[in-house]
Order: structure tokens, then C-alpha cells, then sequence
């Protein structure tokens, strides 16, 4: 597990932070993932057998959220 942190544009209201949260959740791959409204950044560790950075990135853009950078 590799631990991941997203930085997005500007997230404008807690509606987008339950979008892409609840997307997230679902997502195989993913644990403990945590969309942080305050900062606009997407926290979680990341199986990389399962699920890419670069997946992860066009997931929560295909939602309509632009990823700024990965860490």
C-alpha cells in the first residue's frame, strides 16, 4: 500500500466533497480515503496492484473535479 495525496481545484461546497467521497468508497483499491474539504485534498492509500495513480486521477475527473497534483 502507497500512501497518496491529491490536491484538487478548489472544492466550493460540501456537496462535491460527498461526490467524490462516496465514489471513493466504492472504488477497489482504495483504503480509509478521505476527500478533506478545508484543503481540496484527497488523502487514502493507494494498491497500486489494483488501481493506478493515473486511474485514480481520471476517476475523480471523469466526476468533473481537476486534479492539480499527486504526492
Amino acid at each position: 500500500m502507497k500512501k497518496i495525496t491529491l490536491q484538487l481545484e478548489q472544492l466550493t461546497c460540501p456537496a462535491c466533497v460527498t461526490k467524490i467521497q462516496n465514489k471513493l468508497d466504492t472504488t477497489e483499491g482504495l483504503t480509509n480515503p478521505k476527500v478533506l474539504f478545508n484543503t481540496s485534498k484527497v488523502k487514502a492509500e493507494l494498491d497500486e496492484e489494483v488501481l493506478s495513480a493515473d486511474a485514480l486521477v481520471n476517476l475523480i475527473e471523469a466526476l468533473g473535479y481537476e486534479v492539480e497534483s499527486v504526492k
